[in-house]
């Protein structure tokens, strides 16, 4: 009974092996076999002509016009008819930058007018131009510009006793110990004594307000500094100046008033019938 039992499960294993090979070599010969009759069919088989219908394609997404595109065509709006451009139109050339141009914006359908021309053309010294213009209309004569200027030899300079008159208050005399020269803005600095305290003042040479300015008394020499304000010092102070323009004033007075009895003695004479000057001598013998 052992005996047939071990035959038996030895057995077994081999009968399962055996099916399972013929079982793979049934199935390899039955896939040949339907190769086979397929392409035997295939090469038998007569062709047939088959008529293909038109499968209509999708339609594709409408292109959008660049922004080159469409500056392009706002600009010259003249080479496109119906939103297409023309062939064989050019665009006209530029004009030359003399001749007139006219800037339009076609976003809006302004027309812009043309820019200033650069101020470095027409006033390449805007200062200088103010300056002279100010000056022609504050000194129309000249005579305050050659009064400080350096070349004019006759000018006033430091240490000079100046005299000014102003319009509103009383006439100031001192010794010029500064002289800035800002062109519109050119100043004097006097100094000078009132209840023998030291003052000094500042003086536009160009302001309205000032009336004239005379030189009272030239200084015995040159000054050898652009400042004198050493002056200062009660050692080098010049102290009041008043009995100076005291004498000034009195010589101009006499000088104006003989001047006005000569000319009225010469009215007179004109009145009263008198003789004419280089009139010929008539000898009698």
């Amino acid at each position: 009974m052992s005996a047939a039992i071990s035959q038996t499960r030895a057995a077994a294993p081999r009968l399962a092996i055996r099916t399972l090979g013929r079982a793979r070599l049934a199935s390899t010969q039955a896939a040949d076999a339907i190769s086979s009759n397929r392409s035997m069919v295939i090469e038998t088989a007569p062709v047939t002509k088959t008529t293909t219908t038109p499968v209509a394609k999708p339609s594709s997404p409408r292109r959008t016009p660049t922004l080159a595109e469409r500056m392009h065509k706002a600009l010259y709006p003249e080479l496109y008819i119906g939103g297409k451009p023309v062939e064989g139109v050019q665009v006209a050339k530029a004009k030359k930058s003399g001749e007139n141009k006219k800037t339009r914006n076609k976003a809006h359908g302004l027309t812009l007018p043309r820019p200033a021309p650069p101020i470095k053309k027409t006033c390449p010294h805007p200062v200088s131009t103010v300056t002279s213009a100010s000056l022609a209309a504050l000194d129309p004569t000249g005579a305050r510009t050659r009064l400080f200027d350096r070349n004019n030899p006759e000018s006033a300079k430091l240490g000079d006793i100046l005299l000014v008159r102003q319009r509103t208050g009383d006439p100031f005399a001192g010794v010029c110990i500064n002289i800035r020269r800002r062109g519109v803005d050119t100043a004097i600095l006097l100094r000078g004594q009132l209840t023998r305290v030291g003052v000094e003042m500042w003086y536009k040479i160009y302001s309205p307000l000032v009336e004239g300015i005379e030189v009272v008394q030239r200084a015995a020499k040159r000054a050898r500094r652009a400042r004198l304000t050493y002056m200062r010092d009660v050692k080098h102070d010049r102290g009041s100046v008043e009995n100076v323009v005291r004498v000034y004033l009195r010589q101009k007075a006499s000088l104006g008033a003989g001047e006005k009895k000569k000319s009225g003695v010469e009215k007179q004479k004109a009145m009263q019938g008198g003789k004419k000057k280089g009139g010929k001598k008539v000898s009698r013998r």
